[in-house]
């Protein structure tokens, strides 16, 4: 029982650790940046997670490079143009608006409108078909 216990005390002692807990910067606007692009960059292993939430080593790495990127004056959109010519536009939460995803954001209003238009046709082609009642 008591091995037991050592082991668990070790196993979750260690979890603690894999996130940084700790700021990254001491300023607080560089801070407030990191924050932000940490939680809209998706970990590549985790795929549901962002870099923030993530402790898989690549993660890691990825939020030591944007510490990197952020402390030579990189701006966001710099940052984030490196992020995805190196691994690609899955790597952000948000595509870009751009014409090879055009469909990305715009299938979900076409989907909709299709959508409506189907059910207008189907009431419609339902109330025709109704019997009229005549009080003859």
């Amino acid at each position: 029982m008591k091995t037991i216990s050592i082991i668990l005390v070790m196993l979750f002692s260690s979890i603690g650790h894999a996130i940084d807990n700790g700021p990254a910067f001491t300023n607080e606007t560089l801070q407030l940046r990191y924050e932000k692009i940490i939680a809209e960059v998706r970990c590549l292993v985790c795929q549901n997670q962002s870099i923030k939430s993530s402790n898989v080593f690549l993660a890691v790495d990825l939020r030591n490079e944007i510490k990197r990127l952020l402390s030579i004056g990189k701006t966001d959109k710099e940052i984030a143009n490196y992020l995805v010519e190196r691994y690609g536009e899955f790597v952000l939460y948000r595509p870009r608006f751009s014409g090879g995803r055009i469909f990305l954001w715009l299938a979900p209003a076409a989907f909709l409108l299709a959508g409506f238009f189907m059910i207008v046709n189907i009431v419609r082609k339902k109330t025709l078909l109704l019997p009229t009642q005549n009080n003859d």
